[in-house]
């Protein structure tokens, strides 16, 4: 004959897998899980309560169902939360939202270059190698300024030649405008050493200078577009549905317990 200690794991365990079942078709759990939900998670998250508390009766089975619908709901809220926060977060990167400019205020900033996007995805490491190439782009132009202050013959030509590819391409393209589509204002570029000088000291160097301060203050920047992305009205009201839901879980729980100790207290008389 088999011992009773080696029945009874298995008989307590076709008895939690009858309750458990009984429990994922109750009238509570049926309208809990939204159609876009996990329906699998929340069955693990039912069977774990369902191990825990071992409900017996159709009663204590209610609030073991009330119990996994509260502990849902709090799982949904801090998806609610995250979703806030994301809303939030995409406005304040759409462009001319101003969070550069906000972030950057009090260090006289001038034009945003940058998305604020791109500032607040860059790793530490992205925004060093952005740091090296602007350093590698600003010392060329330098070069190319020296050649010019020297005045030698073909200075121009020297010159442009020391340029990056890329800031040579800017001013090529300077070069090939229509003056019709200059703002007002503005001269038409000269392919000279005066007009090279000029796009130099009126385009480049504040370019340079307004990138490297994106760069070097991106945690500002960060900081100002997670900061703008709060909202505390929003946040404010999930935060009372929460505390309603910890008294509700406190109650239910409080009851449950309750019930199962003056049901153990009936079965030992």
């Amino acid at each position: 004959m088999t011992e009773s200690n080696d029945i009874l794991p298995v008989e307590t365990a076709g008895t939690e897998v009858t309750r458990f079942n009984a429990l994922k078709h109750g009238v509570l759990s049926r309208y809990t899980v939204l159609p876009w939900e996990n329906a699998g998670e929340y069955d693990v998250l039912m069977a774990s309560l369902v191990a825990e508390h071992r409900p017996n009766g159709p009663t204590e089975e209610h609030l073991v169902e009330e119990l996994a619908g509260i502990l849902w709901r709090k799982r949904r809220l801090r998806l609610a939360e995250a979703a806030a926060h994301q809303h939030g977060l995409e406005n304040a990167t759409e462009p001319y939202r101003g969070t550069v400019k906000a972030a950057l205020v009090h260090l006289d900033g001038g034009k945003q270059i940058e998305r604020v996007v791109d500032a607040i995805r860059a790793t530490p490491e992205e925004t060093a190698e952005e740091t090296r190439d602007l350093d590698e782009d600003e010392g060329m132009t330098k070069n190319a300024v020296t050649i010019l202050d020297a005045n030698k013959p073909k200075a121009y030509e020297q010159a442009v030649a020391a340029l990056r590819a890329d800031t040579r391409e800017w001013w090529d393209d300077l070069l090939s405008r229509d003056p019709d589509e200059l703002d007002e204002g503005q001269e038409p570029a000269t392919p000279n050493a005066d007009g090279l000088r000029q796009f130099i000291d009126r385009d480049l160097r504040p370019w340079y200078a307004q990138r490297r301060m994106e760069l070097e203050n991106r945690p500002l920047i960060r900081a100002q577009a997670f900061g703008q992305s709060l909202d505390p009205d929003k946040l404010s009201r999930l935060a009372r549905y929460e505390v309603h839901l910890d008294r509700k879980l406190e109650r239910t729980l409080a009851m449950l317990l309750r019930l199962q100790d003056l049901r153990r207290e009936m079965d030992g008389s």
